[in-house]
């Protein structure tokens, strides 16, 4: 398996079981189709309408947008009808459409339908995303369960279990303490596979909502392969006393997978940006969203240093929107600190998240941490929480322990999860400036700790 950015931390994983995933076999790509991304001129000849938005967004979505005092705009409707049926008359195939950036996801194009595709006077521009490889990864076959009954708490175990360091280092029992767990709050965790998370039995009681794939090209159900989203979810949604309790156990989860493990390609941003519009209309209060993109298989559409303003990579566009429609959005940084890159991803350098870097235990950070600022000059990472040994549950049911900013990105998200809970009233973007504000770096912020470790105490205390 590459060493996607979104795996670069399992070169670091601690990993107790001794499993061993099978090797996923190579196959003939014998329907190899390139995929393009279509940037629309406007939205005219659709059939909704803002007058009417509960056609296209749920109520739990308009009732998050109306406490917030935020409008339904044009960014909102849905792509033009008109406009697909253009474009689907060149024999063109529709893999999926972004309502933000509208933009659409097509496959099935030789040269003389892409020529009539950009002669429509809708499209403004056409881009390749994703090259067909000739050769394809088999599905892979999941990891045997080694855990298979709950177990029970060791006799001189603490409430939280392995989880205690976790929650302590960010003032996590404060809130917990006050009732405040994530009860009523809807998380959706944007990964790339979430590999037995529906058979472990440790997991069990964690409140799945339902699931969804935004990878046309990967169509393997979520549970089947890779552990990462297990291993993410596990930090926020762990209800076991006394083995492991996460930071939001009481939280509601959306799983849903945008990234593809057998290649880097540019679609993958799509397919994430794809997946947070769902997470808005379906009425997710919070993202967590542990991946990030930087270069790519192809070299083309690789990102530049200079990229790096919140408003040029195509997810990072959409992750700047993401406050705009009542939502936090709460991204690892990133795992290049060991080597020459060193930055932050796309999309941690957007505007108006919470971008999270890496510690170890005793607070210092974590040397695969990547770093800031934004190219434009703002303070990232955001803030930092345990991504050096954090505890997780892996694929194959086993408490162990992980690093990579992709661990300390769920555990402060269960974190804002349950401060939100507590004061329901305020904004996406309130609740963002505190957990700021109540970083240990605040006064000081630099381009490794960002605004530091946050106090969630302190953050309960500052917001009252």
């Amino acid at each position: 398996m590459k060493n996607k950015i979104i795996l670069l931390l399992l070169l670091t994983t601690i990993v107790t079981s001794s499993a061993v995933s099978a090797a996923p076999q190579k196959r003939e790509n014998k329907e190899a189709q390139d995929i393009y991304r279509i940037t629309l001129t406007d939205k005219k000849g659709t059939k909704h309408s803002l007058r009417h938005p509960e056609k296209f967004l749920s109520p739990r979505s308009l009732e998050r947008r109306a406490r917030q005092g935020l409008t339904i705009d044009s960014t909102d409707l849905p792509v033009s009808d008109a406009y697909l049926k253009q474009i689907a008359k060149t024999g063109a195939k529709v893999l999926g459409q972004s309502k933000w950036l509208n933009t659409v996801l097509i496959n099935g194009c030789n040269a003389e339908r892409l020529s009539k595709i950009g002669k429509l006077n809708c499209v403004t521009k056409i881009e390749k995303v994703w090259a067909a490889p000739d050769t394809l990864y088999a599905p892979a076959v999941r990891d045997e369960i080694t855990r298979s009954e709950v177990g029970t708490a060791k006799p001189d175990a603490t409430y939280y279990g392995n989880g205690e360091t976790q929650i302590d280092m960010l003032g996590g029992k404060v809130l917990h303490d006050a009732g405040y767990r994530g009860q009523g709050m809807m998380i959706a965790v944007v990964d790339g596979g979430y590999m037995n998370a529906d058979k472990i039995k440790l997991m069990d009681n964690i409140k799945i909502l339902g699931t969804k794939n935004f990878a046309p090209t990967h169509p393997e159900s979520i549970f089947c392969e890779v552990d990462h989203g297990t291993m993410v979810l596990s930090c926020i949604g762990m209800n076991r006393p006394g083995i492991f309790v996460g930071t939001a156990p009481e939280a509601e989860f959306w799983l849903l997978r945008s990234e593809v493990n057998d290649y880097e390609q540019v679609v993958e941003e799509d397919y994430w940006v794809h997946a947070v519009e769902f997470a808005d209309s379906v009425g997710a209060d919070i993202i967590s969203s542990s991946l990030g993109y930087q270069n790519f298989e192809t070299k083309t559409g690789d990102h530049k240093y200079s990229d790096q303003n919140g408003q040029t990579a195509t997810n990072s566009r959409a992750a700047s929107m993401v406050a705009r429609k009542g939502m936090i959005l709460v991204n690892s940084a990133g795992n290049f600190g060991r080597g020459s890159w060193k930055k932050i991803n796309c999309p941690a350098d957007a505007h108006n998240i919470l971008a999270v870097g890496a510690v170890y235990a005793n607070r210092v950070n974590t040397d695969f941490s990547s770093i800031g600022p934004s190219a434009d000059g703002r303070v990232k990472p955001d803030v930092m929480s345990m991504g050096g040994g954090s505890t997780v549950v892996d694929g194959t049911g086993e408490v162990t322990t992980a690093n990579g900013t992709s661990f300390a990105t769920p555990i402060l998200t269960g974190m804002v999860a349950c401060l939100w809970q507590a004061h329901p009233t305020m904004t996406a973007m309130e609740i963002m400036n505190i957990v700021r504000r109540c970083g240990d770096s605040y006064e000081e912020p630099n381009n490794i700790f960002g605004y530091g470790i946050p106090d969630f105490g302190k953050a309960h205390k500052m917001a009252r």
